[in-house]
């Protein structure tokens, strides 16, 4: 993962553990007060937040212990694309310009531009160099990519 996903994701623990956690703490404590738990829909909901939050901090936690973390501003800048490199290319076919960074897969978001470094376009990108042709195959057919520039931001 990158640098910025891995800030991402401890800030994500510290919020489930230091603000979400507490919280619903006191919304189970104030929904048993209330009663009867059988039919305390309250009650019920507030453990299913915990449920979810307990379940994410161990995923997240998990992840982090697990992640190899590579900070591309460390790398020697080339013209080779690699995992954390942001790559411009030109649709061959229409002349478009598209412009992706290889990410790990938690930080995949296609609307900012951030693409996993497992999906078919970034496969097809890793190891090819400015000026080459990536061949693509999308649902719709192949598509071909000449990357125009690398850059290790």
């Amino acid at each position: 993962m990158t640098v910025e996903g891995e800030a991402r994701l401890r800030a994500e623990l510290e919020q489930l553990k230091k603000i979400d956690r507490p919280r619903i703490v006191q919304a189970i404590a104030e929904a048993r007060a209330h009663g009867d738990l059988k039919e305390n829909a309250e009650y019920h909901a507030a453990r299913d937040q915990q449920s979810f939050a307990e379940g994410r901090i161990q995923e997240i936690e998990g992840k982090l212990a697990n992640a190899q973390v590579i900070d591309i501003s460390k790398i020697p800048p080339s013209e080779k694309v690699i995992f954390g490199s942001t790559v411009t290319m030109i649709n061959v076919e229409s002349d478009e310009e598209v412009v992706y960074r290889i990410v790990g897969d938690d930080e995949a978001n296609v609307k900012e531009h951030r693409i996993s470094y497992q999906s078919p376009i970034a496969r097809a990108l890793i190891g090819k160099e400015i000026g080459d042709v990536a061949v693509v195959q999308t649902p719709s057919g192949v598509v071909e990519y000449e990357i125009d520039a690398v850059k290790y931001i």
